[in-house]
């Protein structure tokens, strides 16, 4: 119970915020309708409780399954075996996750089904350079640069409307059902080695599953080209809390489904991976399966919420900002939102939490939190400015890409490792549920093209974490060699037998 309130509390500070924002922007630059105000109230409400459930099962359940078949996997002396349990993995997490449904809806001139076996096969190929990697000690800095430099020079053959979807697919694969379980698998494969660098390895499995379906999607836009817009979001006709709550009751039962569908593949892999190494004892078996109950639930009411409260609020609010005399707003709008929607991400709850224990503290959940933010608004502010002046998004993604790159080798490679994860993590259900749909309201209104200018947001918000996590391990990196060269001179002053002080009695 303790544990609940805890995660409530923290529910309650990351949803508190943007909810704000939405209601002052709804009485000022971009009035909505009543009932679509009602929509969005009673899906904030279902975000913190979906949200607090959520951490609390996953901490219960993901983090230890993923870490168990990480560790049996290190252990296993059959290399191809565990090769190809990886792959398998990859394939059948990916295939369940829920934001990529969403994302083959978006492009309708490449059948569902091709999509997501594109993507899903991305997903298990890369999750199996991730074992090599930690097996053969490879630095993931430079593993990245070859995989981007691969996904830029494919990416000036492909059509031009098929690169923000592209790097989209990057960023809505690593959802709320796979981060937390290869995050978890990552931090069981490096547990089996004692080495310092086992922590660093831990990370960087978001990563490069996040390359993979990029790089799977810009290989398919050579046999296809989506050439049909998106189809718009259908907003319910909501006129009193009637009409509220039964556009919620109606939503329920498909999410219910949408996500026990993502969970069977887990479960299922779970019961066979006990079934055959009996790792987990009875006490143990009772609180995951418990922890599975309220990930489930806390996901549906997540999605739920997400989905049918904030996405017409989004859709909505981006139109009458882009459609007004106010339009520049869009920008700073954008990134104010941008900064405080991130923290209503599940996933960077389960990250930040991850990140301090696996860096004992080094990396504090403030320090991660922070930088999340800060990215985030960045590339919120870049994809409105797009909007606003049709810019295309492969220069800014190669700059940012090449800059994340350079600092990579500049940094500690925990701080590499935890950054290009972020970067997965904070392009969750929330970017897709509100900011994706505040883009396309605001390109709608602008009479812009929605595939080129729209689409890409998730790319951005994927991208700058980047920069601005692995600048604060750049900072820290300037402070300690600072520090070391102050503590070495304080120490060869006092081995010359001279030591100053200043007034106040500081030396």
């Amino acid at each position: 119970m303790f544990q609940l309130r805890e995660k409530l509390n923290e529910s309650l500070a990351a949803v508190i915020p943007i909810t704000a924002i939405v209601l002052i922007l709804s009485v000022t630059v971009a009035p909505v309708e009543s009932g679509v105000m009602m929509l969005f109230i009673f899906g904030a409400l279902m975000l913190i409780f979906g949200m607090s459930l959520f951490t609390l099962g996953a901490g219960m359940s993901m983090q230890p399954m993923g870490e168990g078949i990480g560790v049996e996997l290190s252990k296993s002396r059959k290399i191809a075996l565990s090769l190809i349990i990886c792959f398998v993995l990859g394939v059948l997490i990916t295939v369940a996750e829920p934001d990529l449904q969403v994302l083959a809806e978006q492009i309708p001139s490449v059948p569902n089904m091709v999509l997501i076996l594109t993507v899903a096969v991305g997903v298990g190929l890369f999750l199996v350079i991730s074992l090599l990697r930690i097996v053969l000690g490879v630095p993931l800095a430079r593993l990245l640069l070859v995989a981007y430099v691969i996904v830029f020079i494919l990416a000036f053959f492909v059509p031009v409307n098929f690169i923000p979807a592209a790097f989209d697919s990057g960023g809505v694969t690593t959802g709320p059902i796979t981060v937390p379980f290869i995050m978890a698998l990552g931090v069981g494969l490096a547990a089996i080695r004692s080495d310092r660098r086992s922590a660093e390895d831990s990370f960087g499995l978001v990563a490069l599953c996040s390359i993979g379906p990029i790089l799977a999607v810009l290989i398919l836009s050579l046999f296809y080209e989506p050439n049909a817009a998106a189809e718009e979001n259908v907003i319910p006709a909501v006129h009193t809390t009637q009409d509220a709550i039964r556009a919620f009751t109606h939503a329920i039962p498909e999410y219910m489904e949408e996500v026990i569908t993502a969970f069977l593949p887990i479960v299922c892999v779970f019961v066979v991976f006990q079934l055959i190494t009996r790792r987990f004892r009875a006490r143990q078996l009772v609180r995951i399966g418990l922890g599975f109950l309220y990930t489930y639930l806390g996901l549906v009411l997540f999605l739920c919420g997400a989905n049918v409260g904030f996405m017409p609020a989004g859709q909505l609010i981006g139109g009458a900002i882009a459609g007004s005399s106010f339009k520049y707003l869009l920008l700073p709008i954008g990134m104010v939102v941008g900064y405080f929607i991130v923290a209503a991400e599940p996933a960077v709850h389960v990250l930040k939490k991850q990140v301090e224990e696996i860096s004992n503290g080094q990396i504090s959940q403030r320090s991660i939190g922070l930088g999340l933010s800060i990215g985030v608004a960045v590339s919120v502010g870049i994809a409105m400015f797009r909007i606003l002046f049709s810019v295309p998004i492969l220069p800014f993604l190669l700059v940012g890409y090449a800059l994340s790159l350079l600092i990579s080798f500049f940094v500690p490679p925990l701080y590499t490792g935890v950054a290009f994860d972020s970067g997965g993590v904070a392009s969750g259900p929330m970017t897709t549920a509100f900011l994706l749909p505040f883009a396309l309201g605001a390109c709608t209104a602008m009479g812009g093209n929605v595939l080129t200018d729209a689409f890409g947001i998730v790319a951005m918000v994927a991208m700058t974490p980047l920069i601005t996590i692995q600048s604060i391990g750049l900072v820290s990196v300037i402070r300690h060699k600072k520090a070391t060269r102050k503590a070495a001179d304080l120490l060869s002053r006092v081995d010359d037998g001279i030591l100053y002080f200043d007034e106040s009695g500081e030396d």
